[in-house]
């Protein structure tokens, strides 16, 4: 009888110990769940999408920037407020990481450090003259030293794997690649196509720039783009000129001295035209933005289809600042009707003139890698307007400004075939060089 008693209190001590394991179970599991969604709307609370109070200013921006608006009246409005934030957590949407801010996503590629590879180069700066400026291609001046070429870029928290040509056109196969911008963006689009040919001579590549209306202007210099595809894997990959990333249009068509009306508020017209037929899109934009150039071109500050008139959005830098924030914010509300779409920003490349300007004598004579350090331990963008113009949008950052920040000695200097005497190009980079890291980082982000 006692034994029968013990086996009965045995039996109802497992049933309790079973319970109170299961009842630990469903808790802890509970548990691992809450804090994420505590922690990503804490997140949206203590890190608020940009508004037009928010707008981020660069040291050479004056204070009193302009800031766009939230909704411009001719174009849809895209800020994702709090209540579609959170309703994303909740309704299974699969990836609401491009709601956090990038130092929240446990990758950065832009923190990290240069280590000197000697399989660098990508590609060879002598054979890759079927797509390469000559006035980029340092391998063709009098430059004597290319120890610039011997390194590539680590991040400290991302998996970058290295570049391999026809496995990058077999990922893009039956895509389009589009490069919109100014130079910057051409060097890195012709970085890219010396990378995925390997410099090398390629009868398989067709010139298909009729197709997006490249041709060139009577009297012109060059077309206003390029566009290339591989036959084998129908990829594509082109570039569009467009040094200011707004919409640019004569005031009277008629008139070849008409100045030129510079939306500052709608998105370039070739961007708006062929976005369909896009895949993958980057965008840059930023050393064109100075009141020379703006006053050398006739260009004219034009906002909702009339002359500005507000004299804070008239200076450079806050037309400059409004234009990028107008242009990414139009480019993520068309991500929904183009689901495949992928869309990205290039942060500003940084110069490097010393002693002086461009026209004042500054020069990049620096040689020797690394001389300003190897790496950035920065969280935060090097270039705060591009990364508060693309926080809580689908528009990622391609963050290069303070990796290339550390490689002075990679510019074309004064070894360029055309230099001029007494003026440096410390602004355009050597191919190879440092926009074949930009394009590596683009890849890993793809």
């Amino acid at each position: 009888m006692k034994l029968g008693n013990i086996h009965r209190a045995r039996g109802k001590h497992f049933s309790f110990t079973l319970m109170i394991m299961v009842l630990m179970t469903i808790f802890l599991w509970s548990y691992e769940k809450k804090p994420l969604l505590t922690t990503l709307l804490s997140a949206q609370e203590r890190f608020p999408l940009p508004t037009s109070d928010m707008l981020p200013i660069t040291s050479h921006v004056p204070e009193n920037v302009m800031k766009p608006k939230d909704h411009f009246t001719h174009l849809p409005s895209s800020g994702i407020a709090k209540k579609d934030f959170t309703h994303a957590l909740y309704s299974g949407v699969e990836d609401v990481r491009h709601l956090l801010p990038s130092k929240m996503k446990g990758c950065n590629y832009a923190k990290g450090k240069w280590v000197r590879d000697n399989r660098r180069p990508l590609y060879s700066g002598f054979r890759c003259k079927q797509w390469l400026s000559e006035m980029w291609a340092c391998r063709l001046t009098k430059r004597p030293d290319f120890s610039y070429e011997a390194y590539r870029w680590q991040p400290d928290s991302c998996n970058m794997p290295g570049f391999e040509g026809s496995a990058f056109l077999k990922r893009m196969q039956d895509k389009t690649i589009a490069f919109i911008g100014d130079s910057l963006g051409r060097q890195q689009f012709q970085s890219l196509m010396c990378m995925v040919t390997g410099g090398k001579e390629s009868p398989d590549v067709e010139d298909v720039g009729s197709e997006y209306s490249f041709v060139l202007p009577p009297g012109g210099a060059r077309p206003d783009g390029w566009a290339f595809r591989f036959r084998e894997t129908n990829t594509t990959i082109l570039y569009h000129w467009s040094s200011c990333l707004c919409d640019l249009e004569p005031v009277n068509i008629t008139d070849p001295a008409s100045n030129v009306a510079m939306h500052l508020d709608r998105p370039p017209a070739f961007l708006r035209r062929f976005l369909h037929r896009l895949d993958v899109v980057v965008l840059n934009t930023g050393h064109h933005w100075n009141r020379g150039k703006i006053n050398a071109n006739r260009w004219v500050m034009y906002v909702d289809g009339n002359p500005n008139e507000n004299r804070k959005l008239a200076q450079v830098g806050n037309a400059k600042n409004f234009t990028i924030y107008s242009t990414v914010r139009w480019l993520d509300s068309q991500l929904p009707f183009h689901p495949r779409l992928k869309a990205f920003f290039t942060t500003i490349s940084p110069r490097h003139f010393f002693n002086g300007e461009w026209n004042t004598g500054g020069s990049c004579e620096n040689t020797t890698p690394l001389a300003r350090g190897s790496k950035v331990q920065q969280d935060e963008s090097s270039d705060p307007v591009a990364a508060g113009a693309v926080k809580g949008t689908k528009v990622k950052l391609i963050d290069i400004t303070a990796l290339s920040q550390l490689r002075d000695e990679g510019h074309v200097s004064r070894y360029s075939i055309k230099s001029t005497q007494g003026i440096q190009d410390c602004l355009h980079w050597c191919l190879p060089g440092i926009p074949d890291t930009w394009n590596e980082i683009l890849a890993a982000q793809i």
